[in-house]
């Protein structure tokens, strides 16, 4: 029996040093630190990698590791330490470690305290563990995310953050600033989305955004916003959906800039565009009032010649009753001639829209050219028309249309060279398509000389010219219905031509 107890006891004891060597040789063959102290802190063992990391050429020689860390980093390591060894309690630490050549990498180290029977601390046993680049990595993502984050703020526009619910979860500080928050109070947004909308925006802006909430389209409007002065502005807002692998949404991005002086630069721009429409055409038809009042003269005088005769035949002895008839039914078709005139120039001199009626076109290019019949006569040009006879009738606006075959067939005149003996005006009516009339007036002047402009208001090349009349041509004939266009001809000079609907106007 003791024999056997004695054998068991030899082979345990094999066992437990096989064992022992089994864990020395693992963890000399680690690459990571492993290390030893005494109760008090001094060190015991340094594993091979240890060794070889600091220097150290033998596990007889010492190490002072302690004078190894880095110089800002010291005191707190020390500190903790110190600590640990007093209370017992689990050492953990990131610090830098110098190696043999001088140089330091970051460590993460940590070391458990160990007892025996009697709960006294009978050694330490550690390892540290390189961490370099990982800290390297945390550096780099630390600058990058300070960038980015000077990057948002810098940006010149709103930024903002929505979860795939629509909860506000960031704005970058020009947002804030405008809105007069603290970046701390984003969440306060929640509450506040009826409030920084203006009133006639806010249930549009709600339904659209909770429209694209619902579908993941793209968000995209203008509203207007209250600024901390109690101001609204007019923004651009935008914003699309950040979606993960699966296609799902894990957040929205948007951005809104302002767009106040944008908007009232524009809408003060259409004003001017109105009053200077307004005011060319009362300048247009100024002009033309002068060629009106020969047409005028003419039943005038006629009237006054057919009242003598009427008086002369009336006060005869006796009475030629027939002849003073014949006189009387003259001057009423002159009273009639007259009536008609005026109600033309009273039509023309009317900035209200006029009721749009069934015309001819070319009854409406011949009352035209009657009217500027002094001052194409004057131009001492002569005025060719190749009119289709068989053209549909057109719904239009007279007043508007003639306005603009006036200013076309006067830009033509002018843009003829005045040393041609015998400058020539070609106008023309016909089908302009399936379902459309085109008039075309062409000239044998110089051309455009930058055709891509010659519709940009206030771009004139006359002397004495504001450079609104083309715009106001081109807006009159869209507002029918119509396009106009222009282009130069291949020989000489250019042409202006422009084409309405059939029918109602669209």
């Amino acid at each position: 029996m003791s024999e056997n107890v004695a054998r068991t006891r030899v082979d345990l004891h094999r066992d437990h040093s096989d064992f022992g060597e089994l864990a020395r040789s693992i963890v000399e063959a680690l690459p990571g630190h492993i290390w030893s102290t005494d109760p008090i802190g001094h060190l015991t063992y340094i594993n091979p990698s240890m060794r070889e990391y600091f220097g150290i050429g033998s596990p007889e020689e010492g190490v002072d590791w302690p004078s190894r860390v880095h110089q800002d980093d010291y005191q707190a390591v020390a500190a903790k330490w110190r600590q640990c060894l007093e209370t017992g309690g689990i050492f953990v630490s990131e610090h830098r470690l110098r190696d043999a050549a001088g140089r330091h990498r970051w460590f993460r180290t940590e070391g458990r305290p160990s007892k025996d029977t009697l709960d006294r601390i009978v050694a330490w046993h550690g390892q540290n563990v390189d961490i370099e680049d990982r800290k390297a990595a945390e550096e780099e993502l630390r600058a990058r995310t300070v960038e980015l984050s000077l990057l948002i703020d810098m940006v010149p526009s709103h930024l903002w953050r929505l979860t795939p619910d629509g909860a506000t979860t960031l704005v970058n500080k020009r947002m804030a600033d405008f809105l007069g928050l603290d970046l701390s109070e984003v969440g306060s947004l929640e509450t506040a989305m009826n409030t920084i909308f203006h009133p006639d925006d806010v249930e549009g802006v709600g339904a659209e955004l909770t429209h694209c909430l619902e579908t993941g389209e793209r968000f995209s409007m203008r509203y207007r916003l209250l600024r901390a002065d109690g101001a609204y502005r007019w923004m651009s807002g935008r914003a699309e959906p950040l979606r993960d692998q699966d296609g799902n949404i894990v957040q929205w991005f948007g951005l809104c800039h302002d767009i106040e002086d944008q908007v009232q630069t524009t809408a003060a721009l259409r004003r001017s565009a109105e009053k200077l429409a307004e005011a060319t055409q009362a300048a247009n038809l100024s002009q033309l009032s002068a060629s009106i009042a020969h047409e005028i003269n003419q039943p005038l005088a006629a009237i006054a010649a057919d009242s003598d005769a009427c008086v002369r035949w009336l006060s005869a002895n006796p009475p030629n009753v027939e002849r003073g008839k014949l006189a009387a039914a003259r001057i009423t078709d002159d009273v009639v001639a007259v009536t008609d005139v005026i109600a033309r120039i009273r039509a023309l001199f009317q900035h209200k829209p006029q009721a749009r009626t069934i015309e001819d076109v070319n009854h409406l290019i011949g009352e035209v050219l009657s009217l500027m019949a002094d001052e194409i006569a004057a131009a001492t040009t002569r005025i060719d028309t190749e009119l289709d006879l068989n053209l549909p009738l057109v719904l239009l606006d007279r007043v508007q249309v003639q306005q603009v075959l006036v200013n076309l067939i006067r830009n033509g005149i002018q843009a003829m060279d005045s040393t041609n003996p015998m400058p020539v005006l070609k106008i023309k009516s016909d089908r302009g398509g399936l379902n459309t009339v085109g008039i075309s007036v062409e000239d044998a002047g110089r051309g455009f000389g930058d055709p891509d402009r010659v519709f940009e208001p206030f771009f004139t090349t006359k002397s004495t010219g504001m450079g609104m009349g083309l715009p106001i041509c081109r807006s009159i004939v869209e507002s029918h219905g119509g396009r106009l266009w222009v282009k130069n001809n291949e020989a000489v000079g250019a042409t202006v031509a422009f084409t309405l609907p059939i029918g109602a106007s669209s």
